[in-house]
């Protein structure tokens, strides 16, 4: 009798164990840059678009970059912008839509692991995830953040 209760008791183990580790779909989640506390955790699929949007620093001016999630990368495929300045397309075809120029790429612009983001007062950072929307100033208190794709397990959930 005991030999069979050590026998299941270990059974329940090791189907607990590979539960654990059973994805429960993918998250995007901003942590923090330095130390690695997460202050968001959304979810999020393949195909699901997530959008950072800004006041570009010396311009002045709303910018808009689009990505897709693609496994666990996030795919830059389009951008929005009012004037051109540092860090945005100069030397690329873009369509002029009310004023607005948008880079819109036959090819995905970039295909990232990782995004880093110095959220700004000023500039005012807005993650929206899907039609979610998340002020990356408040969430974050201003702080340097890494924005990426992870698969959630069943142990992750519990946690």
């Amino acid at each position: 009798m005991v030999a069979l209760v050590a026998v299941v008791a270990v059974l329940l183990v090791a189907l607990a164990g590979g539960a654990a580790g059973i994805s429960t779909g993918q998250v995007l989640v901003v942590e923090d840059l330095d130390t690695g506390e997460r202050y968001v955790t959304e979810p999020v699929e393949t195909g699901s678009t997530v959008e950072l949007r800004y006041m570009h620093s010396v311009e002045k001016t709303p910018v808009n970059d689009v990505y897709r999630i693609d496994g666990e990368t996030l795919v830059n495929t389009r951008m929005e912008f009012e004037s051109y300045g540092w860090g945005l397309p100069s030397r690329v075809n873009v369509t002029n839509v009310n004023g607005t120029f948008v880079y819109d790429p036959p090819e995905p612009i970039m295909i990232l692991e990782t995004l880093s983001v110095s959220p700004g007062r000023v500039a005012n950072h807005t993650l929206i995830v899907d039609d979610r929307r998340i002020d990356l100033v408040a969430q974050t208190n201003a702080s340097d953040v890494r924005i990426h794709v992870e698969r959630r397990t069943l142990t992750d959930v519990f946690l």
